[in-house]
């Protein structure tokens, strides 16, 4: 990762080009007369069916109707949307909290404003073929995985959290982009990767039935991807923040109760962009994801103190942040949506 002080420096020189810092924001008008904020929300990765939300959002005016004229970029992983967050290059990011968390102790000036995905989709990925049912059979597999990364920092938590220890699996490191390629190759056994991204693509790609260890239900949760947004965002823009987090609280709410049309409204949105039967795969695999035990029955993005502390104490102890902050060193916990 950069260093604080780089990542300061660049944010000094693009603060003024972004319209942070004391610019004056962009707005725009529609047709109806109403002036809307230009906005910006860059993603962890390229689109996929997770992000079905903010498009479908968008297309059906959930945005516009919260003052917001959203444009959605891609990104090249949570780490670098963080940093470009804390930076002034994007409003607001859509990030893994173990990025957010790492990127705060590293000195970033940037919070999650509300975790989405609460139920963490990190798992383990292999075709069903290879017959592995369990953890434990997992014992002398090969496993592509991307070293220095949140998956392969937690990965020796969910080994020990089921009776297994480093040694008795082989890691093979290699860049995100080549994990499927490992694994479709016979290079290795499985991957370390979220199983609403590579699984079904994989599943596509080699016309084979792709399974998965899911954390998650083999003692081991946290929080996943969220919004965040720069400390100069939410001392400077108002309203802004809260506006975001409640439009796209209604945008996951709405995609729930239509998700072919929330496939429909990606088409287009990126080069790379998968077929509509893994992009549906991919939505309907997130939408599992939005609650945990707490809250149930909540407006998706709403959070607890509870959920935050467990999420900062496996971090901690995997080592990806060195000493454990309050909740509050991360979170704004006063712009949950209503319901």
């Amino acid at each position: 990762m950069k260093l604080p002080a780089l990542v300061a420096g660049v944010a000094a020189v693009l603060l003024f080009a972004v319209g942070c810092g004391g610019s004056e924001p962009e707005t725009t008008t529609n047709a109806q007369g109403q002036t809307l904020d230009k906005v910006t929300l860059t993603l962890n990765w390229y689109p996929y069916g997770e992000h079905a939300p903010f498009f479908y959002g968008k297309a059906q005016g959930i945005y516009e109707k919260h003052g917001i004229d959203l444009e959605i970029r891609a990104g090249q992983g949570s780490q670098k949307t963080v940093q470009a967050t804390a930076a002034g290059q994007t409003d607001f990011g859509w990030a893994d909290t173990p990025a957010v968390l790492a990127g705060v102790s590293q000195g970033l000036d940037v919070k999650n404003i509300g975790v989405f995905l609460q139920t963490t989709p990190a798992s383990v990925q292999f075709f069903t073929e290879q017959n592995i049912s369990s953890p434990a059979d997992l014992r002398g597999k090969t496993i592509a995985t991307t070293a220095g990364d949140a998956l392969s920092k937690t990965f020796p938590a969910f080994l020990k959290a089921n009776g297994l220890a480093e040694g008795d699996v082989s890691l093979q490191n290699t860049d995100a982009a080549g994990k499927m390629a490992a694994v479709m190759s016979g290079q290795t056994d499985a991957l370390l990767g979220y199983a609403t991204d590579q699984g079904p693509t994989m599943q596509e790609r080699a016309g084979k039935e792709v399974s998965y260890l899911r954390f998650a239900e083999h003692g081991l949760n946290f929080y996943s991807n969220g919004l965040i947004a720069a400390q100069d965002v939410l001392d400077e823009r108002g309203d802004l923040p809260s506006r975001m987090v409640a439009a796209t609280s209604e945008a996951w709410t709405a995609v729930q109760q239509n998700q072919p049309a929330a496939v429909d409204a990606m088409q287009g949105a990126s080069e790379q962009l998968p077929s509509k039967e893994v992009l549906a795969e991919q939505l309907a695999s997130t939408l599992e994801l939005l609650h945990t035990d707490s809250t149930q029955g909540q407006a998706p993005g709403v959070n607890t103190e509870a959920d935050w502390r467990a999420t900062i104490e496996i971090f901690a102890e995997a080592g990806v942040i060195e000493n454990a902050e309050e909740p509050s060193a991360y979170w704004v916990s006063d712009l949950a949506p209503e319901e």
